[in-house]
């Protein structure tokens, strides 16, 4: 298949991720077929031996010690997946739904899960020909992985359920008709093996890092962009300054703001009785740094899991080449749980630094007068961006609630037997939405900037140069909002430069122009 992403349960990262969930067809690597087969038939011959396994010939949860007959195996797996389609709220997006299905895919291929090759195929089946499950995005605790959620993807695959297709929101059994797909009938083990483990979670956390990678990027942008429109120095960024304090977030971030603004003459020569700016602006690499450092570490995490076998129980084989079937914890999610977490606590912060800025740029007496009151010349008749502000602030006081860690909660289920959960979907959902939060937030910051350096250049005449970087964001924000001389609505500006932000186009127009026509970075 052409431009197919590989799956080989070993080498999926989050990049193929996010070009998976942006359409990317998957198919699977020849060398994990016999290992595959290898588990399917540890699983059958545990079957025929009359052997006790959980989930395979006992109950779930707290009917763990339920014996079910053999006539009954497959009954008990569609059963469990229809029980636990329990889940409500908002769908999974067709990006995370794509990314989901791929990563309970190559999960599978490990071959520790005891599923038939023909269910993985099913799997790569509907996500190739865009059949796509409707997957409530609340149900899950974090551990026993995403029951819920995934139960709704597995419906889908035996004939039940919804989905979208073409457009249109089908029953599952239509939406596979219509796709040329059949209906799978599972085997024992085989519903147990799609709905536990982390996959949504894990889908939605490696979208969430590839957007905050993007996003801690725009805050160095919007960063230095008002750092030139308040007159600021770029003293504190002096290399020397952070080798003596070398966190290396912090090191890379102030190396990348002196990128951004080199060739800069809006930005303040050392002046003796204006020695030094605002924490805002002098601490930026200290405190972008560290939001970087959580972001490194969401990575770290989410990496790990992408390939990792997060069901129950799992097949091994002894040295004998006898299969052993142990039950145990891969599907608890806290480590995914605790480094969202930490990194929703990271990118709350940039927008909080972010937002002081902007309440900085509106504010004469905090900038010394270098720009007019609310950046308007018609002050008292008209507000300017005064409301702009209020909206980044409205953003970042949300982001605080947000922000509270979701992996400190937990609650028991399942009579008690389930009586530690991570919470990690709920962290997940969080970190995502304090990411939207905060590219307006960055949004609104890039937006007030632009309309202080036009103030700048009054003053300083049409040969003053903005940096290297930051001249590629003020260009291209002034070819989507211009200049605001007179009082008019804000908020289609403000989503014209949000989507500047998301989309990426503005890191990408920056990086662009600080990387030499050689191609090599400076």
């Amino acid at each position: 298949m052409n431009n197919a992403i590989v799956l080989d349960g070993e080498s999926l990262i989050i990049e193929d991720v996010v070009a998976i969930a942006g359409g990317r067809p998957v198919s699977l690597a020849p060398g994990v077929i016999p290992r595959i087969r290898r588990s399917r038939e540890g699983i059958e011959g545990l079957l025929a031996r009359g052997e006790v396994a959980y989930g395979v010939t006992t109950g779930f949860g707290a009917f763990k010690d339920r014996i079910i007959p053999l006539e009954q195996v497959t009954e008990l797996q569609r059963n469990l997946v229809r029980s636990h389609a329990a889940g409500v709220g908002k769908p999974l997006d067709t990006r995370a739904t794509r990314a989901t299905m791929a990563i309970r895919a190559n999960t599978l291929v490990r071959g520790y899960s005891g599923v038939r090759l023909e269910v993985i195929e099913a799997l790569l089946g509907l996500l190739n020909r865009r059949v796509y499950p409707i997957i409530p995005s609340i149900g899950s605790l974090g551990a026993s992985g995403d029951l819920a959620p995934l139960a709704h993807l597995a419906l889908v695959l035996i004939g039940e359920g919804e989905a979208i297709y073409e457009g249109q929101w089908l029953d599952g059994a239509e939406a596979l008709r219509r796709a040329g797909l059949k209906s799978l009938e599972l085997q024992a083990k085989e519903g147990l093996a799609l709905v536990n483990g982390t996959a949504m979670t894990t889908a939605l956390g490696a979208l969430a890092v590839h957007q905050a990678e993007n996003l801690v990027r725009a805050g160095d942008i919007a960063g230095t962009l008002s750092l030139e429109a308040l007159h600021g120095t770029p003293m504190a960024f002096d290399e020397r300054l952070h080798t003596v304090r070398p966190h290396p977030r912090q090191v890379d971030c102030a190396a990348y703001l002196r990128r951004l603004l080199q060739g800069s003459t809006f930005v303040r020569p050392h002046d003796p009785r204006d020695i030094q700016d605002a924490y805002t602006l002098r601490c930026m690499p200290q405190v972008h740094g560290a939001v970087r450092d959580t972001v490194a570490y969401a990575r770290w995490a989410v990496e790990i899991e992408l390939n990792s076998v997060t069901d129950n129980p799992l097949i091994f084989f002894d040295e004998t080449g006898a299969p052993e079937v142990i039950s145990g914890g891969n599907f608890h999610a806290e480590p995914l749980a605790l480094a969202l977490d930490y990194m929703a606590i990271g990118i709350t912060e940039l927008g909080n630094i972010s937002e002081r800025r902007t309440a900085r740029l509106v504010d004469t007496a905090s900038n010394g007068g270098v720009l007019p009151a609310f950046l308007t010349r018609h002050g008292g008749l008209e507000s300017g961006f005064m409301i702009a502000q209020y909206t980044a602030a409205a953003l970042a006081s949300e982001n605080k609630v947000l922000a509270h860690p979701a992996s400190i909660d937990t609650i028991p289920t399942s009579a008690n037997t389930e009586d530690h959960n991570s919470m990690a979907a709920t962290a997940a959902r969080q970190v995502t939405w304090v990411l939207g939060n905060t590219e307006r937030i960055v949004a609104i910051e890039l937006f007030g900037a632009a309309q202080g350096i036009n103030f700048r250049r009054e003053v300083l005449g049409p040969e003053a140069c903005l940096g290297r970087g930051t001249g590629a964001a003020y260009d291209l924000i002034r070819r989507h909002v211009p200049f605001i001389e007179h009082d008019e609505p804000l908020a289609p500006h403000i989503e014209a430069v949000t989507e500047l932000v998301r989309s990426g186009e503005l890191v990408r127009a920056v990086e662009a122009a600080l990387t030499p026509t050689t191609g090599h970075p400076l």
